[in-house]
């Protein structure tokens, strides 16, 4: 692999969020799979765009090892074949002003949308962001939707990808937020579950299937609600544990229209430290 996402920066004295360990593995997966996707495609698309739904603050600091280095936004910008558009949503103020900065220092001739809020209730913004498919300007798009925890509701990815043509990588956070706060969200009050699947009725499923553990059944409704949109079942969710109890925490789940996106994503998994997936 020529290009390496992991890109330690020094400290710019910006706002820097903590992350732990196997955060270096996503972003290691994030970058791979950019690097062969504007490589591949360069000559073959007008416009290819890159879209980050929780946009981070740019850099990241490895809690376990105080290594401070780029993450999935700037990780993005720094590609040897770069996309000619970026369109990053953060909600955070700190981290947003602190990516806004860090891009008009380092990146200022590059194309880039910056949306401050929830992508959830600004995912129209985002997607007018998207240059217009034409004959003459085809435009292919990558999105990157990386939530701390069940906050992403599927409207969200389904508005986004009507009439266009975007392959999606997802964090999937089944077991270090839907495992663990299952008793908060079997309550009747609680719409989380049912905004992540986009299923008023998933109590009422889920009930229906005890067999499966919930973290099966969240990860085999997303995949069929994405098969619905026109997405092929993914090969394989790339599973990310911890490295210190070596416990499932979340998985990445690529989507794409096209066999040539599960391709590609097959081929850089290669360059993950942890061979784990996890069918549904």
């Amino acid at each position: 692999m020529k290009f390496n996402p992991i890109i330690e920066v020094i400290d710019d004295n910006l706002y820097i969020p903590e992350v732990r360990q196997w955060s270096e593995e996503k972003y290691r997966l994030l970058g791979a799979y950019c690097d062969i996707f504007t490589t591949s495609m360069k000559s073959k698309w007008s416009k290819l765009v890159y879209i980050d739904l929780f946009a981070g603050a740019g850099y990241s600091k490895i809690k376990d090892t105080g290594k401070i280095v780029k993450s999935s936004s700037l990780i993005a910008l720094s590609l040897p074949n770069t996309f000619s558009h970026y369109i990053f949503c953060e909600q955070d103020p700190k981290r947003f002003l602190a990516l806004k900065t860090r891009i008009e220092r380092d990146f200022p001739d590059k194309n880039v949308k910056l949306i401050h809020g929830d992508s959830n209730n600004l995912i129209h913004e985002v997607k007018n962001a998207i240059p217009k498919y034409s004959k003459e300007s085809t435009v292919l798009s990558f999105c990157f939707v990386d939530p701390y925890s069940l906050n992403l509701d599927f409207q969200t990815l389904k508005i986004l990808s009507q009439n266009y043509n975007i392959d999606f990588l997802v964090l999937l956070a089944l077991a270090m937020d839907a495992n663990r706060n299952m008793d908060i969200y079997l309550r009747e009050e609680s719409e989380r579950i049912a905004k992540f699947i986009d299923n008023d009725r998933w109590r009422e499923d889920y009930e229906k299937s005890k067999n499966k553990s919930i973290i099966h059944f969240l990860g085999s409704k997303y995949d069929s609600n994405m098969s619905n949109l026109g997405y092929k079942e993914p090969a394989q969710k790339q599973e990310i544990r911890s490295n210190v109890k070596n416990l499932p925490l979340y998985h990445l789940a690529f989507y794409s229209k096209h066999g040539l996106g599960n391709e590609f994503w097959n081929k850089i998994k290669v360059y993950s430290n942890n061979q784990y997936s996890l069918p549904f």
